[in-house]
């Protein structure tokens, strides 16, 4: 079971990298579905978001698709509030409900809708993008992902960004968060699973074979199939777990 969890951890690394994202989600289902103590989680997967979502970044910004005016306005209130977010300690049943109908819902219009996905962009509204970045944040931190798997349907579906300028954005955004996040965690005191570093590894490996497919190898359509299957994975793993 270590070995087929440690293949698995390798491919949530790759897909979810591939289009700029750290996989918090993913890692939250596969943790869960392994029977990991639920006290557990939440740390681990911000640790492995952190590590994956910077090389994907990383990847993407030499491929030259990051904007840096176009994430900051996102970034400059979703950081604090993902620290806050941390250390919120509520059932987040009904908030998981909310975003698994809105990830369908993205799901349906970027496969179903023509041009809905446009590599056309203009610029969002700094008041806009201020108002959900605090959202995304503070939601990211109280349930453990970095907030990118509802960042990049807005960028796309709003038309604020193409396939490969939204993962750029969303690694940046995903690896911010999550350091936030985390250290909201590390003020309240949590332990980490001692298998943590051999998971690290396997993330990272996972996230450099990913992240160069997706910002050097992969087209738009490529993409936009990963992305729509990544949603929906997170988007059931969001109903059932």
């Amino acid at each position: 079971m270590e070995y087929l969890f440690l293949f698995l951890l390798f491919l949530v690394a790759f897909l979810y990298s591939s289009i700029g994202h750290g996989g918090g989600s993913g890692y939250l289902a596969l943790m869960a579905l392994f029977g990991m103590a639920p006290e557990l989680m939440r740390s681990t997967s911000l640790t492995l978001n952190i590590f994956v979502s910077l090389i994907a970044f990383i990847a993407y910004f030499k491929g030259g698709y990051f904007r840096p005016r176009l994430v900051f306005p996102f970034l400059l209130t979703s950081i604090p509030m993902a620290y806050i977010g941390a250390g919120i300690k509520i059932n987040p049943t009904t908030f998981k409900i909310i975003l698994g109908i809105f990830l369908l819902i993205a799901i349906g219009r970027m496969l179903f809708i023509p041009n809905a996905v446009s590599e056309h962009s203009k610029r969002p509204p700094i008041s806009v993008s201020l108002l959900i970045g605090a959202l995304l944040g503070i939601f990211s931190g109280m349930i453990g992902i970095g907030g990118g798997i509802v960042l990049s349907p807005i960028l796309l579906l709003m038309h604020w960004a193409n396939m490969k300028e939204t993962a750029a954005a969303s690694a940046l955004f995903i690896f911010l968060n999550s350091v936030a996040g985390l250290s909201g965690l590390l003020q309240a005191g949590f332990n980490y699973d001692t298998r943590l570093i051999l998971w690290i590894m396997v993330g990272v490996l996972g996230s450099i074979a990913g992240s160069y497919s997706g910002s050097f190898k992969l087209q738009t359509n490529g993409l936009k199939y990963i992305l729509a299957a990544t949603l929906l994975v997170a988007s059931i793993k969001l109903f059932i777990i």
